[in-house]
């Protein structure tokens, strides 16, 4: 498996633009796949300058309804003209971000490429779509600030709209995840995966206050399991280097323009 960014917040490669933001193109069992667009276009602009071809990608998958992971999709619908966008259900819901809108462009919501997907989807025999949602937490799930908009009256997050997708190649199993708003740990818990990816949604966390405290019993957590983690975006920089020093080489960071190969 060969995963590239194309977009996060911080530059793997000098040639690559930033923003906050998450996308990723992965190459497994013959396929191609586009997770995520980050918040605009400059996911293709990106993925033009490291020779990434978005017209070849064979589906995508939007991991939430957050602008962004979803903020490049007309981009996407235009360079790409069969691929099958896989969102969940309730991913065009009003997010907010206190009195910030932080949802995907409403005007998409018709697009006849846009597949719904309910609790989980097998896209193939190596590959599955999963919310978790019916699974027991074992920590709770923080709305952070952040809510929905239900018949006029905002309520807390409880991130019903995530996704993560599951794939199976090589006698291992690889779990990409956009931000584990429902709790790194309790993804880990639900799904045992051999390599995680994704973002762990710790940047809000005060380093100078209940960070540090929070980010020692996650990473003694996170160690339990014979895991491998590659981390992004909303896991912050600072978080993470508080991470690195306590798992070493269980965990990296992968930024735009960086390439892993599972």
């Amino acid at each position: 498996m060969k995963i590239t960014c194309l977009a996060e917040n911080t530059a793997g490669r000098a040639c690559c633009g930033t923003e906050h933001g998450l996308s990723l193109f992965i190459e497994t069992n013959g396929k191609k796949i586009l997770f995520d667009t980050a918040a605009s276009g400059l996911f293709a602009e990106n993925a033009e300058k490291l020779g990434v071809d978005l017209a070849e990608a064979d589906i995508a998958i939007l991991s939430h309804g957050h602008y962004d992971h979803g903020g490049g999709l007309e981009t996407f619908f235009r360079i790409n003209d069969h691929a099958f966008v896989y969102a969940n259900r309730n991913v065009f819901e009003c997010f907010m971000d206190h009195e910030r809108y932080i949802g995907l462009d409403q005007k998409l919501y018709d697009r006849p490429r846009i597949r719904f997907v309910d609790d989980e989807l097998q896209l193939s025999e190596w590959a599955e779509l999963h919310t978790f949602q019916k699974k027991r937490t074992v920590v709770p799930i923080l709305s952070d600030g952040l809510s929905v908009k239900r018949e006029g009256v905002l309520v807390p997050e409880q991130f019903n709209h995530e996704q993560y997708l599951l794939i199976r190649e090589n006698g291992k199993q690889i779990l990409i995840s956009g931000c584990s708003h429902k709790g790194i740990i309790n993804i880990m818990n639900w799904c045992e995966p051999d390599v995680l990816v994704g973002g762990f949604h710790f940047f809000r966390l005060d380093m100078q206050k209940e960070g540090p405290e929070l980010l020692e019993k996650t990473a003694e957590a996170l160690l339990q399991h014979q895991t491998t983690y590659y981390t992004c975006h909303c896991t912050g920089t600072e978080q993470y280097a508080f991470l690195k020093e306590r798992m070493g080489e269980r965990l990296h960071y992968i930024a735009s323009g960086d390439v892993v190969t599972i």
